[in-house]
């Protein structure tokens, strides 16, 4: 059985490296939790930045330099630049708890994030009152307030940072970004919104820091998103190292409850007009769950809007790398680029199998990119390594010498050795369970179960469609997956219980 994928890391000790029983802790023993500075060995090196970009629902294989006809030039521009990951996981493969992971480093099942902080009555056409939603658990949940996200950990080695975009994390203000760490916000709070109104099927979803806004209401939040990371990139920028996170909702669907609006995503119509015309934009069906008979879009009109919402996103990467240009700081920026979880709607997933909320491969495998000349992160390179979304705090710790909490546990490591190919990648399993579907790799093996219906044992080196089921001729593999799977989750029902789902 292949279970490895190169040597053990020596700050590694978890279910990531497949046979260990102990978790993953990171213990920064030389580093106090206030300490001020971080000497990188030349006392006038100054600490990196930070841009983060992630998309949302952006498909596997809609990248404009994989060839498939979709226009992302300043993507590309990062792969180019860059090094671009093939076999790159986020920890879940929907939104809520796959961000989670994302901010601390930690499984879903250890930091408490593991479903979706949201109200299930508006996929039935249901509209809710102000004081109906008002006590919904979309309204009242969050992310336990003990958990320690990138920006608190940052903001010891003084930068500033700033979210712009969806948070979803939790709307109540003890939940919000500013009272996480971040020192500014402007976005919405919960899973999805209209692009225009930026209302949740029917409910205001804006705020700025702590307050509820309508100010921008009918602008498309994209182009508001990049308003507010520009401004903050001039104000900061060159001045004391930044952390700006921007967490696009492109290209995931509208959130509307108007079929035809729902049925796609909204996009303006100039980036439209850069993709081929639609003959037929909507058709008619007799049995939409809640609207009866209705319109909706066509399939090609869904894959034009999404092709569009993806350039628009890229035209605003596009602006905040030349502004960093101008200023001179683009090469000491650290620049990482994903998807929170794999494409749905209008996306392609190719060569991948499945898609969002689905443990196969497409649901969980996304597009990833990196740039960091300063850093020594390679220009032009693919790079195969198994590497996850949980190697990105610890990574950025690393680099910015941030000191961790003593005792935190963390289940991913630094990345930088494998990025600039010093080293093998010391992952060799993830695992991840979403209600009753389930998933976990080990070494090159996959094994897949959807909700006990459908899935096997794959190898992913000669499989990566996941199209051939090995089960019946590689039992002892399948038996030893299993094992660990289970091991992995007896480690997170031992972990400390979070909310806001575990009952503690």
């Amino acid at each position: 059985m292949d279970t490895t994928n190169g040597t053990a890391h020596p700050q590694l000790t978890s279910q990531a490296t497949a046979g260990a029983a102990t978790p993953l802790v990171f213990l920064f023993a030389c580093l106090s939790w206030f300490g001020l500075t971080f000497s990188r060995g030349i006392a006038d090196t100054p600490l990196p930045n930070i841009l983060l970009l992630v998309s949302d629902d952006q498909g596997y294989h809609d990248l404009g330099i994989l060839g498939n006809g979709i226009l992302t030039p300043a993507l590309d521009r990062l792969a180019r630049e860059g090094t671009r990951l093939t076999q790159f996981y986020v920890a879940w493969p929907a939104c809520t708890p796959s961000r989670a992971a994302l901010l601390t480093g930690r499984y879903p099942q250890r930091n408490g994030v593991y479903d979706m902080i949201r109200n299930e009555a508006p996929d039935y056409g249901h509209r809710y009152t102000p004081e109906e939603y008002a006590v919904t658990f979309e309204r009242i949940g969050g992310m336990d307030l003990r958990e320690v996200i990138l920006p608190s950990l940052l903001r010891h080695q003084g930068y500033r940072s700033g979210i712009f975009g969806k948070w979803d994390l939790g709307t109540l203000k003890r939940f919000l970004p500013t009272s996480r760490g971040f020192d500014e916000f402007y976005g919405f709070v919960n899973t999805g919104i209209d692009y225009y109104n930026h209302e949740r099927y029917g409910v205001p979803s804006m705020v700025r820091n702590l307050t509820p806004t309508t100010q921008d209401r009918g602008i498309y939040c994209t182009y508001l998103f990049e308003r507010e990371a520009l401004s903050f990139l001039r104000h900061h920028a060159g001045h004391r190292p930044f952390f700006l996170y921007v967490p696009f909702n492109a290209p995931h669907n509208a959130s509307a409850l108007d079929p035809r609006v729902r049925s796609s995503v909204q996009a303006p119509p100039r980036f439209k007009d850069r993709y081929p015309p639609i003959a037929n934009e909507f058709r008619t069906i007799d049995n939409h769950r809640y609207a009866g008979r209705t319109e909706v879009v066509t399939r090609e009109t869904r894959r034009r809007d999404y092709q569009a919402a993806v350039t628009c996103m890229d035209h605003s990467i596009e602006k905040m790398l030349h502004l960093l240009e101008e200023k001179r700081l683009l090469d000491q920026t650290i620049v990482i680029f994903l998807s929170d979880n794999g494409g749905s709607g209008g996306a392609d997933n190719g060569p991948l199998r499945g898609g969002k909320g689905q443990t196969w491969e497409g649901g969980v495998r996304v597009p990833c990119l990196i740039r960091w000349p300063d850093g020594g992160v390679p220009a032009g390179a693919v790079n195969d390594a198994f590497l996850t979304s949980l190697e990105i705090l610890p990574s950025l710790a690393a680099a910015t010498g941030a000191p961790l909490p003593p005792g935190l546990t963390l289940d991913g490591f630094d990345w930088w050795p494998v990025i600039r190919r010093e080293s093998a990648s010391p992952r060799s399993s993830m695992f991840w369970k979403r209600k009753r579907r389930l998933a976990a790799r080990v070494g090159h093996w996959k094994w897949v179960d959807m909700d006990g219906k459908t899935g096997g044992l794959y190898h992913l080196n000669h499989d990566p469609g996941e199209s051939t089921d090995l089960s019946s001729t590689h039992p002892l593999v399948l038996q030893r997956i299993k094992q660990e799977f289970q091991a992995w989750l007896e480690e997170m029902s031992r972990s400390e219980p979070r909310g806001p789902f575990r009952d503690y």
